[in-house]
């Protein structure tokens, strides 16, 4: 039976994801920074572990106490939609050492015992907005396309110990929590950029606008962790697949 370890399983993506690993009969370690019973069905094949990927201390304790594991699934983020005047220094260091350093972090933490078994894969869940430039974006964006080239160098350098890695790009999804976090920090929208904002937020509540289902991303980050002719990446959802057109 293979273990998979998922980061981020407190809401959305990660949290679908471990319910389909469940479902498919894996051993699942779900982290969040703090764990909520009741999330998830009971299980005898579910963990519940701590984990704060911006702390190297939590990484390597969460690590030691999962053991063995197949599969690590970087999912944990934070959102950020704000013009780049009026975000702060300071978030814009807590998206990247969230979306960014924890993703890296977590993947060295775990590469040692891959190496040695010459076996496992490693999927980092990015974002489509890396496809296509997007406003107000910035920020997120540049945090998530250094996850993309930090993956598909990696993947490179692991091939010889038979170690895979990819990338799953989910497009927006609403029924997430994203919005609401990238409102902690994000700060207030410059009023020289309402006019812009407001134009995108107009967008966003088009009900005819193509959307991502977390179901998608499950599946996708399913195929990415099962299949090894996948392709490095993996769009997720209908407009992730739209955006990325014959970019992927």
């Amino acid at each position: 039976m293979k273990t998979v370890m998922i980061t981020g399983c407190s809401s959305g993506f990660g949290l679908e994801t471990a319910r389909y690993f469940l479902d498919q009969g894996w051993k699942v370690i779900a982290t969040m920074r703090t764990p909520q019973e009741g999330l998830l069905p009971q299980n005898d094949r579910l963990r519940l572990l701590a984990l704060d990927v911006t702390s190297q201390q939590s990484i390597d304790r969460a690590v030691s106490d999962a053991g063995d594991i197949d599969v690590l699934v970087n999912n944990a983020g934070v959102g950020m939609l704000n013009a780049l005047e009026g975000v702060s220094p300071e978030a814009v260091r807590e998206v990247f050492e969230t979306n960014t350093l924890g993703t890296i972090a977590m993947t060295r933490a775990v590469l040692p015992q891959f190496r040695q078994r010459r076996s496992g894969t490693i999927v980092n869940v990015t974002s489509a907005v890396t496809l296509k430039p997007l406003p107000l974006l910035a920020v997120y964006s540049a945090s998530k396309v250094a996850v993309n080239a930090f993956t598909e160098s990696l993947a490179l350098e692991l091939a010889p110990f038979n170690i895979r890695v990819g990338l799953v790009l989910p497009g927006r999804s609403p029924e997430t929590r994203f919005g609401e976090n990238a409102q902690r920090v994000m700060g207030a929208i410059p009023e020289e950029y309402a006019a812009l904002s407001q134009q995108i937020f107009h967008g966003m509540q088009d009900e005819r606008a193509k959307v991502t289902r977390s179901g998608e991303v499950a599946q996708a980050i399913w195929q990415m962790a099962n299949d090894p002719d996948t392709p490095i990446r993996l769009p997720a959802g209908e407009d992730a697949w739209e955006m990325a057109g014959n970019r992927v």
